[in-house]
């Protein structure tokens, strides 16, 4: 069986925010691949918008986007020369992790490994593929901060067509964890709710901060 080349734009529809969290990564994406580092990965925490950013990367060089063990059924012949992403680049298996870094270096390709955890941390039983991981070069991003996570609330909110009033989201900021899986939980506990989507609303689910917290 071999993986379907057919559909390979990671394409997506609203910009990437580029902040104080991510800037580092986005900066050196806009001018990678380069000759000197066909192997690069993209690291951060869960829900931090790692496989977003390597999404936009992936659309705007043409790479090949495949995730984890489905990586083992790409075809050698067909991806050689090519860029490729592989998100959950962990779940690969040693042998096609291995033969990818050893296409990428052989010129003319690129490979994107995005994982939460840098290369180097990752456990092989191969020694030449310890050595390649503990040679690739990683740039990371951080937890969201304020204007990322704005983002991604405004885009939950504008994915179930809901126009949350001005205060709202500054106001779920300063509840919900610094994640996209947090903010579309968020969205949705709201969007479940009876009545217009409200900071009453909202403050009746999630609560107030503290005793003292009247906003």
């Amino acid at each position: 069986m071999r993986l379907d080349l057919a559909h390979e734009s990671a394409g997506v529809d609203r910009p990437f925010v580029t902040s104080a969290c991510n800037a580092a990564a986005v900066e050196r994406l806009a001018s990678w691949p380069d000759a000197l580092t066909p192997v690069l990965a993209l690291v951060g925490p869960k829900g931090s918008g790692k496989s977003r950013l390597a999404a936009d990367w992936a659309e705007r060089v043409g790479a090949v986007p495949v995730h984890g063990a489905e990586a083992s059924l790409l075809d050698p012949l067909e991806v050689e020369g090519r860029a490729i992403l592989l998100d959950r680049a962990p779940d690969a298996d040693d042998e096609t992790l291995f033969h990818l870094i050893n296409l990428a270096r052989s010129g003319g390709g690129a490979l994107l490994l995005v994982a939460r955890s840098a290369p180097s941390s990752w456990e092989t039983a191969l020694p030449d593929l310890r050595s390649r991981l503990d040679a690739v070069p990683t740039v990371t991003i951080e937890t969201p901060d304020d204007a990322v996570l704005a983002e991604m609330l405004e885009a939950e909110f504008a994915r179930r067509s809901i126009a949350p009033p001005p205060d709202l989201i500054p106001w779920l900021l300063k509840r919900i964890e610094r994640s996209s899986g947090a903010a579309e939980a968020a969205v949705a506990r709201l969007d479940a709710e009876p009545g217009a989507v409200t900071r009453a609303a909202a403050r009746r689910i999630f609560g107030p901060l503290g005793p003292g917290d009247r906003d």
